[in-house]
């Protein structure tokens, strides 16, 4: 059995609206295996993104518990949680976010030079990681010198840098036109599946869905495979 990377237990998450509350998790129980890619589908307010955040630790939830890499979340402090998400977390959003002033190399170095890695080190592997990403030529373009879908390519790189156990990914090919996002979606299942990291990946396009091993999809607050 490979080792569970992601266990999600009972999470719950509720929205507080004035007088009014909103229960838009209300059980949710996930378990990602190591190398396993996981889709992530449900209808625009579903809570897909409340429930990355949870797993990303960027958010916490009202009740039930988080763990990553076989460590109980629930009850870190803020410097414990940065701290996991730098060492075993990876994230890529629907927009790039990239550092318009940095090249595309420089931008996937900063995780490993954040992480504590030498600046040549952590160049010498974002050289791999844009070379496996089809983009060896354009490592000096900055952002702005490059199409959206090399742009979605370089955060795709940037957030495998820091060698994460898990990659979240929230609509990561969503801002991109067919044909690009199917090119770009091609590269991440390749990367992800060589690294052999978990991955739970939101989507509402049901054929990049049907590429990955298996699809979980959130309904009225709950999991449903």
């Amino acid at each position: 059995m490979s080792e569970r990377v992601l266990q999600l237990t009972g999470v719950k998450h509720t929205f507080h609206q004035g007088r009014d509350d909103l229960d838009v998790l209300k059980g949710v129980d996930l378990n990602l295996g190591e190398g396993e890619i996981v889709a992530l589908v449900g209808p625009s307010g579903s809570g897909k993104s409340t429930l990355l955040h949870i797993a990303g630790l960027l958010e916490a939830p009202s009740g039930g518990d988080v763990a990553i890499t076989g460590q109980t979340c629930t009850g870190m402090n803020d410097d414990e949680r940065t701290a996991m998400r730098r060492n075993h977390l990876g994230f890529v959003y629907q927009y790039h976010h990239l550092l318009p002033e940095f090249s595309a190399l420089e931008n996937v170095a900063i995780p490993g030079i954040i992480s504590g890695r030498s600046k040549k080190e952590s160049e010498i592997q974002a050289k791999e990681l844009l070379d496996w990403m089809g983009l060896k030529d354009r490592e000096k373009h900055r952002p702005g010198m490059l199409s959206g879908g090399e742009q979605q390519r370089v955060a795709i790189a940037r957030a495998l840098a820091s060698t994460p156990a898990l990659l979240l990914a929230d609509e990561p090919t969503g801002n991109l036109d067919p044909d690009t996002a199917d090119d770009v979606f091609q590269v991440l299942l390749k990367l992800v599946r060589g690294a052999g990291l978990a991955a739970l990946i939101a989507t509402h396009n049901p054929a990049l869905a049907a590429r990955m091993d298996r699809t979980v999809r959130l309904e009225g607050g709950f999991l449903v495979e």
